[in-house]
C-alpha cells in the first residue's frame, strides 16, 4: 500500500540526536551532553505537599481546563516578579506555556513563513533550531563576540532576533551590558522583535546579575520590542512543564491564538504548584543549595579539564549556566567524529555541528557539568581526553 509521504523538513536532520537516544544503553557511560538538572536538587517532600494541596484546596484550578492564556493568579504573579522601576507589567504581557520549549515553537507559528529570516545568535540553541525547523527559516548568524558585530545590520528585515543573553547554550557565554543595550537600541530601531530566552538567569555563580533585557527595553505599560521566555525547569523542576511568556499585548494575542490549536492550555496542577512555589518563597528557598553543588561542580569540571585536555582545547570557565564550550585547537579534529569515538570510550559530549543552522561548525563541544558529581566529572573528562586522541590518530 502506497501512503503520503511524511512532510518534507522531517528529512532535513542529523542523526546525532539518534546516538544519544541509543547511548543511554551503554553500561557505566558517563553522560556529559545533556542540559539536565541534578535531580538532588528537587525539593521532593515540598513539591509532594504543593500538589496535595492544589488538588485538595483548588480542585477547580488543578484538575479542569485551565483558561489558555493561563491561571490569572500565575499571570499575576509573573508580572509582579518581573517589573521593575521603569517596567509595568500586567497579566495582559504574560502567558503560561508548557515549558519553554513551547514557547519557541509559538513564536515560530506566529512569526515565520517558509523561508522568511531569522536572526540567531551562533552558536544557537539546539531546541529552538528543532522547533522552527518545519518553518524551514534561513538564518542569518549573529557572532556577538565579534568586534565587526552590527545589532541593527543583524536585525533589519528579519522576522525575529533570538539570544540566549545568560550563559548561552551551547556556548555558556555572557552577554555584556553594552551589548544588551545596543540590541535593545536595534530592536527599537529596526521594529524587529528581539527574543530573550533565559532558562539560565538565575544559575549566577559569579558577579552581580546584569540587568535583562526586557528591564532595558522598560515601558508602563510595557508594550516594547522584547520577547522574554522563562521556565521554572531550571529552578525548581523540569517535570512540571511550566514556562512563560512576557511580551506586548499584541504578541501575547497572537501566541495565545497559537496555543489554542497546540495544547489548549497548560496543566493547572503544574499552574498552581508553581503559583505556592512562587508564592511561599520555595523557588528562593532551595537556589542557595543548588548555586553551591553547580559552582562546585564547575570548578571541579574546569580543573579537570585543565589537567587532562589543557594541550587539545581552548575554553573559557563560564560564570553561570550548566555548560562548557571547548573549541579543538587541532582544525583537523571532527568532533561528529569524535563523539562516536568517545562513546567507544563510556562518555558522551555534544558536537557543535548541531548548533549550527548551517551545519558547518564541526570543531568544538558542549560539556554539561550540572548532572554528575566531581569524581564522575573528572573520570569523564579522562575519557574524553583518550578519545580525543584516538580521533585526532
Amino acid at each position: 500500500m502506497i501512503r503520503p509521504a511524511f512532510a518534507a523538513w522531517l528529512s532535513d536532520t542529523n542523526d546525532v540526536t539518534q546516538i544519544f537516544l541509543s547511548a543511554g544503553q551503554i553500561p557505566g557511560l558517563i553522560n556529559m551532553a545533556g542540559g539536565l538538572p541534578d535531580p538532588a536538587t528537587w525539593p521532593i517532600p515540598d513539591l509532594a505537599e504543593l500538589a496535595r494541596a492544589a488538588v485538595a484546596n483548588h480542585p477547580r484550578d488543578a484538575l479542569a481546563y485551565a483558561p489558555i492564556e493561563g491561571l490569572p493568579a500565575l499571570r499575576d504573579m509573573i508580572a509582579e516578579r518581573f517589573s521593575a522601576p521603569g517596567l509595568g507589567l500586567s497579566r495582559k504581557n504574560v502567558l503560561i506555556t508548557t515549558g519553554g520549549m513551547q514557547a519557541l515553537d509559538l513564536l515560530g507559528k506566529v512569526l515565520v513563513d517558509d523561508g522568511q529570516v531569522i536572526a540567531a545568535q551562533s552558536p544557537a540553541y539546539l531546541g529552538a533550531l528543532d522547533a522552527w525547523k518545519p518553518r524551514r527559516p534561513t538564518y542569518r548568524p549573529m557572532r556577538l563576540e565579534g568586534n565587526d558585530f552590527s545589532p541593527e545590520a543583524a536585525l533589519q528585515d528579519a522576522q525575529f532576533a533570538y539570544t540566549v543573553p545568560n550563559f548561552s547554550n551551547p556556548t555558556g557565554r555572557l552577554v555584556d551590558l553594552d551589548q544588551r543595550r545596543a540590541l535593545v537600541a536595534a530592536a527599537h530601531a529596526t521594529g524587529t522583535w528581539l527574543i530573550e530566552d533565559d532558562p539560565y538567569g538565575t544559575l549566577y555563580y559569579d558577579g552581580i546579575p546584569l540587568p535583562r533585557m526586557l528591564t532595558l527595553a522598560g515601558g508602563a505599560p510595557y508594550d516594547g520590542p522584547v520577547v522574554y521566555l522563562g521556565t521554572l525547569s531550571k529552578e525548581l523542576a523540569p517535570g512540571l512543564r511550566v514556562g512563560w511568556v512576557i511580551a506586548a499585548p499584541g504578541m501575547i494575542r497572537a501566541l495565545v491564538t497559537a496555543k489554542q490549536g497546540s495544547d489548549m492550555s497548560t496543566p493547572g496542577l503544574s499552574q498552581r504548584i508553581a503559583l505556592e512555589a512562587f508564592g511561599s518563597g520555595l523557588t528562593d528557598r532551595v537556589l542557595p543549595a543548588t548555586l553551591a553543588l553547580y559552582r562546585a561542580r564547575r570548578d571541579a569540571l574546569c580543573a579537570a579539564m585543565t589537567d587532562h585536555l589543557g594541550d587539545l582545547y581552548d575554553w573559557d570557565t563560564p560564570s553561570g549556566g550548566m555548560f562548557v564550550w571547548a573549541t579543538a585547537r587541532d582544525a583537523n579534529l571532527n568532533t561528529d567524529h569524535l563523539l562516536r569515538v568517545a562513546l567507544n570510550h563510556g562518555v558522551c559530549i555534544t558536537p557543535s555541528s548541531v548548533f549550527d543552522p548551517e551545519g558547518q561548525n564541526r570543531r568544538a563541544i558542549r560539556i554539561n557539568f550540572t548532572l554528575n558529581d566531581e569524581a564522575r566529572l573528572t573520570e569523564g573528562v579522562k575519557r574524553l581526553a583518550t578519545a580525543t586522541r584516538a580521533a585526532l590518530d
